[in-house]
């Protein structure tokens, strides 16, 4: 499956974005989808993932739980992000990635997921 990321952009402190990540190639349903960030000098971390088929059960970082909502359209291949009250400490690249045999223990971890969309910059302002 190939993703994209887009949505990211230069937003005040306590604005909102939304990111997407559209997939193509595969069934999308197939697959847990999963948005990590990684802001500069600091290692890639774990935001939110939504599980596949109809499970759609969904698990959120402590930092962002209350301020982030992921959401997923099957019919339109897409995974959302939608991001409020946010914070600097939100400035990030922000990726999206996928996996077909991800189990819940496992979602933490990058290393875990073998498709990877190319990151979308946020950057919020103080």
């Amino acid at each position: 499956v190939q993703l994209q990321a887009s949505g990211g952009g230069l937003v005040q402190v306590g604005g909102s974005l939304r990111l997407s990540c559209k997939a193509s190639g595969r069934t999308f349903r197939r697959y847990t989808v999963a948005w990590f960030r990684q802001a500069p000098g600091k290692e890639r971390e774990f935001v939110a993932c939504i599980f596949r088929w109809n499970s759609g059960s969904i698990h959120y970082a402590d930092s962002v739980k209350g301020r982030f909502t992921l959401s997923r359209d099957n019919a339109e291949d897409t995974v959302y992000l939608q991001m409020s009250t946010l914070k600097p400490e939100d400035t990030a690249v922000y990726y999206c990635a996928a996996d077909s045999t991800l189990i819940s223990s496992s979602r933490y971890d990058p290393r875990q997921y073998n498709f990877w969309g190319q990151g979308t910059l946020v950057t919020v302002s103080s």
